[in-house]
Order: C-alpha cells, then sequence, then structure tokens
C-alpha cells in the first residue's frame, strides 16, 4: 500500500486482486479486468485464441446482446474496449465518476459470461482473417512480424498475437469453451481501476460480481526463449520503400538495470535529438521513419532499430546504425548529452501517467510483473542515478556482432547483406 498515492489493494479468497489507485482532481474513472496470460501461453494449434476470445466476449452475454452492450456504453458516454498482448489480455472502461456502477456491471458481465455463440464465432472468424489481412498489408506491422517470428523462432513468443490464417480457420465453441475455463481463473486476474473512487465500495461492487469465478491460475509451461540472430531478406515488390528492423536481446521487464537500458534507449532512438534520428534523418536525409524502442517481457526482452529507406540506400543505413552501437560502446557519453536523454525520460514517464486509464495500466503492471508500487518521486530517482559508465557497460552486454538479427523487407532488388557488416 503507497498512501502518498492513494492506492490500495485486496484479494478475494478466489486469488482476484482488486487494485485502486484515488485520483481527487479528475472526474473519470479507468477499470480494467487483466489476464495474466496472452499470447505466448498459447499451444502453436490454437495460435490466436487469446485474441479471438479477446473478440468474442464482446459478441453477446447470458444476458445482453452486442448491441444491447454497445446502446448501454454509448448511453453513458462510455469508451468501452479490449488488447491482447504477448502476456497479457484486457478488458477496459472509461466513464465518469456517476456512471461506475452500470460500467462495472457491463464490463464484469462481458468477462463473466460470454455465450460464444456458434454464428457469432463463424462471423468474428471472418472478421479478424481481415485483420491479419489489414496488418500484413501494414509494412511497419509486417516487418516486426517476420523480425519477432525469426527472433524468438519456434518459440510462442515469436508467434503472431492474432493467429495465423490456418489457425484461426479452425477455431471452434468447444475450443474457446475450453480456452476461456483454463484461463479466467481468480488467480489469473486483476482487477485494477483509477480515477475518482472510493476503494471499499468498488470492492465490495466487484466482489459481489466475482465471488462465484473459480479459483486457481494458469499453467506457465515454456521457459525463457533462446534468441537466434539471423538475417532475413524478405523480397515484396509491391513495396516503394524497404522496411528495416535490426535488433539485439535485452533484459527482461523487471531487470535490476532496467533504467540503464531505458537511458541507453532515449540516446539510440528514442526521439528528435537521439543519436539516429540526428545521423540518419537529419545529416544524411536517408530516412522518413527511424527509431530505437525496447520490447520487455517477464523473462526476456529486445531492443529494436527501424527505418524505412530506398534499396540503394538501406545498407548504408545498416552501417550507420552498427557505427552509433560502436559509439555508446567505446566513447563516453557527454555530460549535457546524458542529461537531456534523462530529462526526456522524464518527462514521457510523467506525462504517460497523467491519465486515469494509464494510471489504471500501469497499476495492474506494476502488479503482475513487480508486486510493488512505484511512486513518481522513486522511478524518477532511478533515472537520476543512471550513470555514464553504466550506459557504456550496458551498451557492450547488448551491442554483440553474434546477437544482432536483421529483417529487410521490400522490393530488394538484388540486395545482399552478410555478417561481415555487423560489426560493433
Amino acid at each position: 500500500m503507497d498512501n502518498k498515492r492513494n492506492i490500495r489493494r485486496t484479494t478475494l479468497p478466489n486469488g482476484l486482486t482488486i487494485l485502486t489507485e484515488k485520483m481527487d482532481h479528475i472526474r473519470s474513472v479507468a477499470m480494467g479486468v487483466w489476464i495474466r496470460a496472452g499470447s505466448r501461453h498459447e499451444l502453436a494449434e490454437v495460435n490466436g485464441i487469446s485474441h479471438f476470445v479477446e473478440h468474442m466476449v464482446f459478441k453477446g452475454t447470458k444476458n445482453r446482446s452486442a448491441q444491447i452492450i454497445a446502446r448501454e456504453v454509448d448511453a453513458i458516454g462510455g469508451n468501452l474496449d479490449a488488447f491482447t498482448g504477448k502476456e497479457t489480455v484486457c478488458f477496459n472502461m472509461k466513464v465518469l465518476d456517476e456512471h461506475v456502477p452500470t460500467a462495472l456491471e457491463v464490463l464484469s458481465d462481458l468477462v463473466l459470461n460470454p455465450v460464444f455463440a456458434s454464428e457469432e464465432i463463424h462471423r468474428e472468424r471472418d472478421v479478424i482473417l481481415e485483420e491479419i489481412k489489414m496488418d500484413e498489408d501494414n509494412p511497419d506491422y509486417l516487418v516486426h512480424e517476420i523480425f519477432t517470428q525469426n527472433f524468438w523462432k519456434d518459440h510462442p513468443l515469436g508467434k503472431p498475437i492474432l493467429g495465423t490464417k490456418e489457425t484461426v480457420r479452425k477455431f471452434e465453441r468447444d475450443t474457446l469453451m475450453d480456452f476461456y475455463g483454463g484461463r479466467f481463473l481468480g488467480g489469473n486476474m486483476i482487477f485494477s481501476a483509477a480515477g475518482n473512487i472510493e476503494h471499499d465500495n468498488f470492492v465490495e461492487q466487484v466482489a459481489r460480481r466475482f465471488e462465484s469465478l473459480p479459483a486457481g491460475q494458469s499453467p506457465r509451461p515454456d521457459g525463457a526463449p533462446k534468441t537466434t540472430a539471423r538475417i532475413n531478406l524478405r523480397n515484396k515488390k509491391s513495396l516503394e520503400q524497404v522496411q528495416l528492423c535490426l535488433g539485439v536481446p535485452a533484459p527482461p521487464v523487471a531487470d535490476e538495470s532496467r533504467y540503464i537500458t531505458l537511458v541507453l534507449n532515449t540516446l539510440l532512438g528514442g526521439g528528435m535529438s537521439s543519436r539516429l534520428f540526428q545521423t540518419i534523418r537529419e545529416e544524411r536525409g536517408l530516412a522518413y521513419a527511424i527509431y530505437s524502442d525496447l520490447n520487455p517481457y517477464s523473462d526476456t526482452g529486445s531492443l529494436c532499430v527501424y527505418a524505412g529507406t530506398s534499396a540503394d540506400r538501406a545498407v548504408q543505413v545498416i552501417d550507420l546504425v552498427m557505427a552509433e552501437f560502436t559509439r555508446l560502446k567505446h566513447e563516453m557519453l557527454p555530460e549535457d548529452e546524458l542529461r537531456r536523454a534523462k530529462d526526456q525520460l522524464k518527462g514521457n514517464l510523467l506525462l504517460s501517467l497523467e491519465s486515469s486509464m494509464s494510471r489504471m495500466s500501469n497499476l495492474a503492471r506494476q502488479q503482475m510483473y513487480f508486486n510493488y508500487f512505484f511512486g513518481q518521486q522513486e522511478i524518477l530517482d532511478k533515472v537520476e542515478e543512471v550513470t555514464a559508465e553504466q550506459v557504456m557497460a550496458m551498451a557492450n552486454t547488448l551491442f554483440q556482432p553474434d546477437l544482432v538479427a536483421v529483417t529487410l523487407l521490400g522490393r530488394l532488388d538484388g540486395l545482399k547483406l552478410s555478417r561481415g557488416r555487423l560489426v560493433c
């Protein structure tokens, strides 16, 4: 419990964790039901089932049709949404504080009482097949997907969240019911809320609806995946640009060194003043989009650089990225650049926690990965403690030539890339 931030936690007898953060100065309340399992916990033959179930709960419950759900949410000006990730599924809603009882009723009904009607399953299957096609037409998404599948090769973490056309076509009601029964369990779920809300009253309302939820947790069969440093050239003649994704393994989400990695990523490609943006876009005009990002998970992670450029410049862009890796490994950071990166990171972290929705999400993730709630000042202090020596040491740990994986997607026009170029 963190009195400074008005955070409270209650665990029901069936294992469901209820979290609230009171934010007196706003009129909204965001609430979310989180399942502690996502696409990486699926068997290969049902890849995409988490995402399919996420869609299907909106298609009707024992008490409400899909149309009634939509009408009730619109009638209170609410925002109802859901998403599936590699390690979580979340159903969430944001409303004015006066509409919390209605929102709670609708959200609980969705999560606890879906019917998974066969005719709706067949219809939704077509919707998700269209979603897969839409993503395959998006080159930025596709290059990341191909990179991920090769980076964590033959491991569920590398499989697409949406599943494949082959797996999605096979989903039937029995598959969904089995999956739902094995995942939607008290010990597997968190109900978090943030905004103008009273903890005890909220817990009472949640407990009344969720007390019949079975206890238990779903098994986590997979261990930490090994990464594969492949060079993957994928020709796609319909694209004007070559999409480039270059990455290395990075620490997991709760790693002690996470703040060092955050500062390193900010310096490398985290904004307009970052080294990659300045060198590749501003000084040389080789790309419009160029950035780096971190993807941390419970037991592993990646740091990826993305760029879109023309085929005749792709190798030059890779050379420049490797040169920045080398600089970070061998040249001590100037104090003013480190200062700028820390201030940028602090600003981003604070701005990202201004809304009730982001606070609600942050609460759930901290419970999931840390079982502890970090105060804002605590986080800012951790960023401030990062030194230039630590950033250099982390660069030397991460940027090893034999760990670098590259995916190029587009009209490659005979482009060649050998491992000998990936020197840092």
